[in-house]
């Protein structure tokens, strides 16, 4: 994380400044997750469990900072209540019973809140590529990342169904942007 956050600021200026934290806890689960400002929560599970390199580890990394430096929360937040609010007065508006408003807030969140989900996360891979490259972090390891993701059952079930986009969408999209990287990752690895 020390080597990424110098980068962030090719994102965005203000981020540079950020109190960007890492807190890491001990347990078994496959996960780490982002608050708004920069505190990345890392679970061990997730490089024991996985046998992540430190290419992977930043691969992770920055993809949780790019979350944080896109607002993905913020956002996420701001998108659901928007459509919940929509979703209240219209069935208010025609006279809608509770079932038919709970099914038109399970449309509304196949519809408009997973896709959304998803294509924050596909984002979040990218600007993370790109981070963990300039940070001189092979961008490779994103793909190997996700390999092993797969591998591990995450990413099963309908694409449509999850916040997640299919393992082998996130694996196809970043092999197609590691040569846009590549020559970042080679600049950094000079430098150090």
């Amino acid at each position: 994380m020390q080597r990424l956050v110098p980068q962030v600021a090719t994102f965005r200026p203000d981020a540079a400044r950020w109190p960007w934290q890492l807190v890491l806890i001990n347990e078994d689960t496959v996960n780490a997750h982002v608050m708004a400002g920069g505190k990345i929560t890392f679970y061990t599970g997730l490089i024991r469990k996985l046998k992540l390199t430190d290419d992977e580890i930043a691969a992770v990394m920055g993809h949780e900072m790019a979350h944080a430096l896109r607002e993905h929360s913020r956002e996420k937040m701001s998108q659901s209540a928007a459509g919940d609010l929509a979703v209240s007065i219209g069935g208010a508006l025609l006279g809608l019973g509770s079932g038919a408003t709970q099914m038109a807030s399970m449309g509304k969140q196949l519809a408009l809140d997973l896709p959304f989900s998803r294509s924050m996360e596909s984002e979040a891979d990218l600007y993370g590529l790109e981070l963990a490259a300039r940070a001189g972090y092979d961008p490779r390891a994103a793909v190997t990342l996700w390999q092993k993701m797969a591998q591990l059952g995450g990413g099963g079930g309908p694409a449509f169904m999850s916040t997640h986009p299919a393992s082998a969408d996130r694996i196809a999209a970043l092999q197609a942007s590691v040569p846009r990287v590549m020559p970042l990752y080679e600049a950094a690895r000079v430098q150090r």
